[in-house]
């Protein structure tokens, strides 16, 4: 099995953007966007879906947060489309639901090829750790255009904020790893009745 590694730059007049990522990992995480709070729900998404990622990013932070995170939607983005490469025998749907205390979140993922996103989550406030609760639907938005998957996050329940913003990543990491992992009975073979994603 070829290794589904990806590695790229991006710089803008906003970000400069450096990721490395590893579908095949252990959940290695070396991650360094400025946003403390953000490299935190990045982790969830290495620890639970056993992805390795390397991130450096560096921002405009002094305007706000906004740039960098959509940047690093955009830059994460990128690297997974490059690292699941032709999507051959790969389960290609994957699901998770994830609680934490009294938060539930569900979370299910199609790497169909077509970037569609439905998010519906209420936070009941507008800031955790300093950055903007908005901005995590703008990072997966972002994500999605660049990787090409459809993705449906729901808050099924939760009042507290940081442990809705951690069932969600955690719940996108492990459906992404069920996604991506190899069905035996599909070697070599494209999930889709087209014949390729």
């Amino acid at each position: 099995m070829a290794k589904r590694i990806a590695k790229l730059e991006r710089k803008t007049l906003e970000t400069d953007i450096v990721v490395e990522i590893n579908l095949d990992g252990t959940g290695v995480a070396e991650l360094s966007s400025g946003i403390p709070f953000f490299d935190h729900m990045l982790d969830q998404i290495c620890r639970h879906g056993l992805i390795d990622i390397s991130l450096e990013a560096k921002g405009d932070l002094e305007i706000d947060a906004h740039h960098t995170v959509e940047d690093i939607g955009i830059a994460l983005g990128q690297a997974l489309f490059q690292a699941i490469s032709d999507k051959k025998g790969i389960t290609r749907y994957g699901h998770s639901y994830v609680p934490l205390d009294e938060s539930l979140s569900r979370v299910v993922v199609d790497f169909s090829g077509r970037p569609a996103l439905e998010y519906f989550v209420n936070f009941p406030r507008h800031e955790i750790g300093g950055i903007d609760t908005d901005l995590f639907r703008e990072f997966f938005q972002a994500l999605v255009n660049n990787a090409a998957i459809n993705l449906h996050i729901d808050n099924i329940r939760g009042t507290n904020g940081h442990h809705i913003a951690e069932t969600i990543f955690k719940a996108f990491g492990r459906a992404v790893r069920m996604a991506i992992t190899h069905d035996p009975c599909c070697e070599g073979i494209t999930p889709s009745t087209k014949g390729s994603l």
